[in-house]
């Protein structure tokens, strides 16, 4: 989720834990730790540009790590801010503890993947219920926790935590019924998916991008899931097969495991971008739902040096008209 969602929950967590005196060291403490786990995004390298994939939401979002992250946090928050707000050591590592414990799950409800089980297992958890951007979740629990700061009031801190958990409960159903959506359609293609799955598109979870997988293609389109239920046909891509696609990749190279590494990264939904040859695409995120369009991408080198790794590439297109379009989708009767 984006930094602010996560430190507003992080806020709320300790702060409806707390006595009314301290709701509002509470929730500092809190906002600050629940943002913690994200700074994971500085181990990067120059000359790989892979390696921030591999380490983000990974050791530092790990169920395991988190009282180490909290003891971390309270380390530094302690000492800054904690011993002038009269708080023991012991209540800036709890508050600081349980906002950072609501980093983890609450990556895990999004699409991008998280590592909840390092070190005993690198599988991604996405449960796939909320935008990584939803203003519909994060303002009422923003609210909240304001309030209970201001006021010194730990009841409003638990309600904003029912307003989370009931949104993200109703993603969950919407979800469910975007996925029945998705298989309908794939039905009537005559197609069995071997593998589908539904994603909330950008901040809502009304409109969701279904994505399958048949024997040799991707296919992309957007359901409303609810209030007039609507398909809206997108595109398909072939899957990448390397010696079709890419035949003068060298196996040993550094670009060919590159791509791997890619590919483990987009749960295998990659194919070769229709238009750029020698890019390589994850087909699970684009700015409108049903286009394969991605958001991001890997450049390969057909003259490069075998220790030569590939390039990233980020795409944002048109923003104001894919705004507008998926606007379109959301009121559309």
């Amino acid at each position: 989720m984006d930094p602010m969602t996560q430190g507003v929950l992080g806020a709320a967590l300790p702060q409806s834990t707390s006595n009314p005196r301290l709701v509002a060291s509470a929730g500092l403490l809190g906002f600050l730790a629940g943002m913690a786990a994200d700074l994971d995004v500085l181990i990067r390298s120059s000359e790989d540009p892979l390696l921030f994939l591999e380490y983000h939401r990974q050791f530092t979002h790990a169920l395991v790590f988190i009282p180490i992250g909290g003891a971390i946090c309270a380390l530094v928050l302690h000492q800054l801010l904690g011993r002038r707000r009269g708080l023991s050591p012991a209540q800036s590592w709890l508050f600081c503890t349980l906002g950072y414990a609501t980093h983890a799950l609450l990556d895990s409800c999004t699409t991008y993947g998280t590592m909840l089980l390092w070190p005993f297992s690198e599988q991604r958890f996405a449960w796939n219920t909320i935008s990584i951007i939803d203003p519909l979740f994060t303002l009422p629990l923003l609210l909240a926790v304001v309030l209970a700061a201001r006021l010194g009031r730990p009841a409003l801190a638990r309600l904003g935590l029912a307003w989370a958990i009931a949104y993200l409960g109703l993603g969950l159903v919407q979800r469910d019924a975007a996925q029945d959506m998705g298989l309908a359609l794939a039905a009537e293609r005559g197609h069995t998916p071997l593998r589908l799955e539904a994603k909330p598109s950008f901040a809502n979870i009304l409109v969701w991008k279904v994505v399958y997988e048949t024997g040799d293609r991707y296919y992309v389109d957007a359901v409303r899931a609810s209030l007039w239920p609507r398909v809206y046909p997108g595109d398909s891509v072939a899957k990448l097969v390397i010696d079709r696609d890419l035949p003068w990749l060298d196996p040993a190279s550094q670009q060919a495991r590159d791509v791997e590494r890619f590919r483990w990264f987009s749960n295998g939904y990659i194919a070769r971008d229709p238009i750029y040859a020698n890019r390589i695409m994850d087909i699970r995120y684009s700015l409108l739902p049903n286009e394969i369009t991605p958001l991001w991408s890997i450049e390969l080198q057909p003259d490069a040096d075998g220790r030569d790794h590939v390039h990233y590439r980020t795409h944002r297109g048109s923003g104001s008209d894919s705004v507008s379009l998926l606007w379109d989708m959301l009121i559309r009767r």
